[in-house]
């Protein structure tokens, strides 16, 4: 298990931000067969993981920042999960859950009572960890080419 945990609300437009994004993308497009384009849309989709409809999240270790995810409104009731990433240095540590469960308090604060997500065929981890968690498989409900699972979580 991780010791010495914090996980802070950071905005997504921020310079910190902005580094623990790029890393994500950069090991997508290392572990995705044909490679990832965030697209063109990366960018406006950094306005809806802000208040009042959505967050996002930092995990930092000893205070140095280890890994991010972010929230934004899916529908009135359900928040999309996004752009979560753990540094690959501290996988295996727990981490992963312990800002998943940090992220699901954050949709509770927010008035959701669903979360739902998707994930590659190439992430097997994250698969894993959101089976553990508790999200179920459910029928794609977004029509991204890049994702071969999605999830759906009642947090209410």
């Amino acid at each position: 298990m991780v010791e010495e945990v914090e996980i802070r609300r950071e905005s997504s437009l921020s310079e910190l931000a902005s580094g623990l994004l790029q890393c994500y993308y950069d090991e997508l497009d290392v572990r995705f067969p044909a490679g990832f384009d965030p697209g063109n849309d990366a960018a406006e989709q950094l306005h809806e993981f802000m208040a009042p409809s959505g967050t996002f999240l930092v995990a930092f270790i000893a205070d140095e920042p280890r890994g991010c995810g972010a929230l934004r409104r899916f529908d009135e009731t359900t928040a999309e999960i996004k752009r979560m990433w753990v540094d690959p240095f501290v996988r295996g540590r727990g981490l992963g859950r312990k800002l998943l469960s940090v992220l699901e308090a954050a949709g509770l604060e927010l008035g959701y009572q669903h979360l739902c997500l998707d994930t590659s065929s190439h992430l097997p981890e994250a698969v894993a960890l959101y089976r553990g968690a508790g999200f179920d498989e459910v029928p794609d409900y977004n029509n991204n080419p890049d994702a071969a699972f999605w999830f759906r979580k009642d947090i209410a």
